[in-house]
Order: structure tokens, then sequence, then C-alpha cells
């Protein structure tokens, strides 16, 4: 099915480990069957013969373009959380069709996911890194992943909400779907557009809690929190830090004290969510506390890049406007 291997030229490391998946497209026309077909994904150099049949989903990031694409019926598997208030009826339906590996998770929301479960499933291409699962332990086993280039280890590149158009591009050529890459780009435009622009600029902070006690995490201008906050008109209090994600104490943020608080979560019950930052001690001396200017809202519709991200925007303005 295809060839892999992992440059460990630092240069390659540096340039390609970051941004949207960079597409070698000289070995046909663009639209007609383009394999074989080479991609670079974290620093990592991905080569496909043909389009995938058999994909295991290990995040649900993927979700959205593989559906705007029409492709979800080649996923054969998935693992991890795929809540319903991400999707529309019929992507719903297309989840609900693909058999459930594990859907377990640690406090931080990451995946506890076997290597042998996964190719046990026999996959022709893994969406999604998991800690225990690297890309190298299945390239040992001839299996190729991609991962959301945001989510790609050590990234600092900014991203923005053209790399949600390239990225879905990116699936295109993978899946050999460009004229409906093309029709799926329109259509995440045109909405962009309609969203509101905001009339004055606040201050932000978008916040990753343990629920039931724990780290706090924040995100800074390496993440898609950064573009999101911008487009909504706020200002992010931790945008002068240039890593993705970071452990916060509450006295950091009592520091910077923003006037909307938006805390992610993968699952679970958004009340809790808001509980863990609400309930620390000292915690109702923040603005946002205090004003109850405080969204939950699930992970995808702010990180990575995606579709999800401009539902989440859409959901930002339409709460804070």
């Amino acid at each position: 099915m295809k060839a892999f291997r992992t440059f460990a030229v630092a240069a390659l490391l540096v340039t390609a480990g970051c941004g949207a998946p960079e597409v070698d497209t000289s070995n046909g026309a663009a639209g007609h069957a383009n394999f074989p077909l080479t991609l670079t994904n974290c620093g990592a150099e991905v080569t496909f013969d043909k389009a995938p049949e058999r994909v295991v989903l290990l995040k649900s990031a993927a979700v959205p373009y593989l559906h705007a694409l029409g492709v979800m019926d080649r996923v054969t598997a998935r693992a991890g959380q795929y809540p319903a208030e991400y999707y529309d009826a019929a992507t719903r339906a297309e989840i609900d069709k693909i058999p459930l590996l594990t859907d377990r998770t640690d406090t931080s929301g990451h995946l506890q996911i076997s290597k042998e479960v996964v190719i046990s499933q026999q996959p022709d291409l893994v969406l999604g890194e998991v800690d225990n699962l690297s890309r190298d332990t299945l390239a040992a086993v001839d299996i190729p992943l991609l991962e959301e280039p945001a989510l790609c280890p050590g990234t600092t590149t900014a991203p923005t909400f053209d790399d949600i158009y390239r990225q879905m591009d990116a699936y295109a050529e993978v899946f050999d779907r460009r004229p409906q890459a093309l029709a799926a780009v329109t259509t995440l435009k045109e909405r962009m557009a309609k969203i509101p622009k905001p009339a004055a600029k606040r201050t932000a902070a978008v916040l990753y809690p343990t629920v039931g006690g724990g780290v706090t995490y924040a995100y800074g201008s390496a993440s898609m929190a950064q573009p999101q906050l911008e487009a909504a008109g706020f200002t992010n209090v931790f945008g002068d830090s240039r890593e993705r994600v970071f452990e916060v104490t509450l006295e950091e943020l009592l520091g910077r004290n923003p006037d909307v608080l938006i805390l992610l979560h993968s699952d679970g019950d958004p009340k809790a969510v808001e509980r863990a930052v609400t309930g620390l001690p000292g915690a109702g001396q923040l603005k946002a506390v205090a004003s109850g200017n405080v969204l939950p809202q699930l992970f995808n519709f702010t990180e990575p890049a995606s579709p999800l991200a401009i539902d989440g925007l859409e959901k930002i303005v339409q709460r804070f406007s």
C-alpha cells in the first residue's frame, strides 16, 4: 500500500514539523488519482500508492474533513471521544456505524490504547497520534500515520483559519477527493465572511482545567485559540507565549485577569468543568468569574484547526456578543 520513513535530518524536522502538510503533486495531474502521493507530516515523509481504504481514527479532529470529502465509509474503527454535540445528524449516523475500540482517556483527555488493538484492525492509515502509540511504533509494522499539523510535537508555528482550508486540500489529495474539497472550502469561507466583526476588544483566556483537582493548562499563540479569540474580538492574555499549551497557576491567571474564560474539555459535564476553575480558592476575584463570563466548550471547537473551530468561533461570538 505504501512506503513510510521518518527523516532524521534536523533541518527537515524544523521546517516540515509544523503547519499544514506539504504535498508532492509532481506525479500526475491534480484531480486525477495522483499516486504515488508523498506528503510531509510532523517531520515525517508519508507515501501512499493509492487512496486509503481501511482507516482507524484515534482522534476525532479529522471527522469533519472526512465527512466533507465523503470518505467516512473508509473508517473501519475508531477510538476516543466523539461527542454528539460536534456533529450534524448525518455525521453522527456515520460515526455510529463505526466500531468503537475504546474511549478510555486519562485525566488530561489523552487516549489510552494498546498498539496490539490498533494493529489488529489491519489499517492502511491511522489518523491521530497518541502518547502510548507513536508514529514510529506503527511505522515498524508498515502502518502510516497522519496527525493534525497543529498537534505535531514541538510545533511553535501560529495557526490560522487558512490552515483549515489547506488541511482539507491535503486530505483531498490523500483520498483523491479534490472536487469535494473545493466545494467544502468554499462553504467554510462563506461562513467565515458572515461572522460579525467585533466592535471592541476585550481580553480572554482559553484554559483546559483538570476536573476533580490538578493542573490547569492555558493556550498560547501557537494554538488555534489565538486566531479564534482574535476573530471573536478578544486579546489572548497568554498570547505572549509561543507555546501551544502549558501549565498555569491561579496566581498567574489572577495577574492577567481576563474579561472572559473559555474552558475546554473532552467530555463530561460542562458544569463540572466550570467548577474546576470557579471553585478554586480566590477564583472569585477573576473578572470573568465575577461577571459570569465563563464558557465551557468542547475541545475540538477550538483545537486543532478544523471546520469545528469555525463552529466554535460562532459559539463564542454568539455567547459574548
